[in-house]
């Protein structure tokens, strides 16, 4: 598979910003491609959340243009048996680890391709503790500036996969919460018949709106996300304190009582 456009690149890491590890990835890629352009979707993804990582790539990825080469490390293996990757996905490529954090990409695409990344594209030395920085920013860079995806390494039969957080017999979960405190829940607006609403930790929320400033301060509602999915938000506050609520908490579908 070709390389559409050339020279973009995201980073998606647990790293956050304390620390050196993001500006090291990018110091890496300045120095292999020095020409490619690097943009941060998130460097907050909690520590270790795979599946918070999965869901972010995810949001994000299709907003940049074809060929866009999309660096994800939420890495709590790294040092083990764990493979890296690399993945051509709707005409955008993916390098990460192999632990499922590409899940929710692989999952929206007709048809995709994975390789096993060859360490020969890392830099000369790698380090147990970062990959990041040693051998997923190198690979991406090479990419990005030209490195034909073949060339990568082996191809792979099936990368691990996350179970998918579905809807089941009204049954769903969060999925995010973002800094504002809106919850991000598993269901679609089809999930939703009329006169019923959302139960999360025994409280139930019905009322739906069509923005924020529909409702009164302080009062819970449905609303339908820019993911697609439909959020149970609190105007001007945290629908998730609130609730009490954090990504996997149970979300039940609830008959609302009438009059």
């Amino acid at each position: 598979m070709s390389k559409v456009l050339p020279g973009v690149m995201t980073l998606t890491t647990d790293f956050g910003y304390r620390d050196h590890y993001v500006g090291a990835m990018k110091g890496v890629v300045a120095s292999l491609a020095p020409g490619v352009q690097v943009f941060d979707i998130t460097h907050d993804v909690p520590s270790f959340d795979v599946a918070e990582g999965a869901f972010a790539i995810a949001q994000a990825w299709r907003s940049y243009p074809d060929g866009t080469v999309h660096v994800v490390v939420v890495d709590p293996g790294v040092g083990s048996s764990r493979a890296p990757i690399a993945a051509a996905a709707g005409r955008h490529f993916f390098v990460a680890p192999d632990n499922g954090v590409l899940s929710q990409v692989l999952e929206s695409v007709a048809t995709s391709s994975v390789r096993r990344v060859e360490t020969r594209h890392g830099l000369a030395e790698i380090s147990r503790t970062f990959h990041g920085r040693d051998l997923f920013a190198p690979v991406a860079a090479r990419l990005a500036a030209g490195l034909k995806f073949e060339d990568v390494g082996p191809s792979m039969a099936e990368p691990v996969r996350l179970s998918p957080v579905a809807v089941a017999a009204g049954i769903g979960a969060v999925l995010h919460v973002d800094r504002f405190g809106n919850v991000v829940t598993s269901f679609r607006p089809e999930d939703l018949a009329d006169g019923s609403g959302l139960e999360v930790g025994g409280r139930v929320v019905g009322l739906r709106a069509d923005s924020y400033a529909d409702v009164p301060e302080g009062e819970p509602f449905l609303i339908l996300g820019s993911c697609g999915y439909v959020e149970i938000s609190l105007n001007r506050g945290s629908a998730a304190a609130w609730l009490q609520a954090r990504a996997g908490a149970r979300v039940a579908l609830a008959r609302l009582r009438s009059g």
